[in-house]
């Protein structure tokens, strides 16, 4: 399943060290590598790319920082998107030079949806789906954000047509990863992506989908339609 997508060991680049073994210059605690940075680090490391093993879709990260954040701003004004890859080599020079999860600034937001869908309520593909949410302790979802990015991009799941993305959101004393859906009301579908989505992170708590429009009327009042 997820392993089908695992990172052979010599596509690894190991985040804070160079090619010639001297360390790079890194990001403040919480921050995101823009694309610029991460394209100079990708070709100043010989044979990181060489071969190319294309995904089926482009993914692109968004961030939003929480510094940038204000209670006065629409929301997701705050928005922006990071990086667009397409290929696998193209991911993990992404992944190794990003934060993790537990790394994020407090309030953060950080997404990984299909190139040219907005992580937003209001992007038409969006508009009439849904999402699955997973609950973790402070600091304990960086295992199961990479397996869910794995999961996502490598095609492992029976309706992935139906995915739009997943974002993980970090606040004071839990981190959120949520599995974002174009289509709510297609039950069947959204109950296969909750079930296989524990499968492969071995979650067994129950998790629960709302949908967008319900999130959008009533906000944390909204309930879950589907369980699983």
């Amino acid at each position: 399943m997820v392993e089908e997508v695992v990172k052979p060991e010599d596509q690894k680049i190991i985040r804070g060290v160079g090619s010639d073994g001297e360390e790079d210059e890194q990001p403040e605690d919480g921050e995101i590598i823009d694309g610029d940075t991460l394209s100079s680090l990708s070709s100043s490391r010989p044979g990181t790319a060489i071969v190319q093993h294309p995904l089926e879709h482009s993914w692109t990260f968004w961030f939003d920082n929480p510094s940038a954040k204000s209670k006065q701003a629409a929301w997701g004004s705050s928005m922006r998107p990071i990086y667009t890859f397409s290929t696998v080599e193209e991911f993990w020079s992404l992944y190794n030079n990003i934060h993790l999860p537990s790394k994020l600034a407090q309030g953060a937001d950080f997404y990984c949806f299909k190139n040219k869908i907005e992580p937003k309520w209001e992007d038409p593909v969006c508009a009439n789906g849904g999402k699955w949410t997973m609950t973790f302790s402070k600091s304990k979802s960086d295992m199961c954000w990479l397996y869910t990015l794995l999961a996502m991009i490598g095609e492992q799941f029976d309706h992935g047509d139906d995915l739009c993305g997943a974002v993980v959101n970090v606040r004071a004393r839990q981190e959120k990863i949520s599995l974002w859906t174009k289509n709510a009301a297609n039950e069947s579908a959204q109950t296969s992506i909750g079930k296989q989505w524990k499968e492969f992170l071995d979650y067994s708590d129950v998790i629960g989908f709302i949908f967008h429009e319900d999130a959008k009327k009533l906000d944390r009042g909204a309930k879950n339609k589907y369980t699983v």
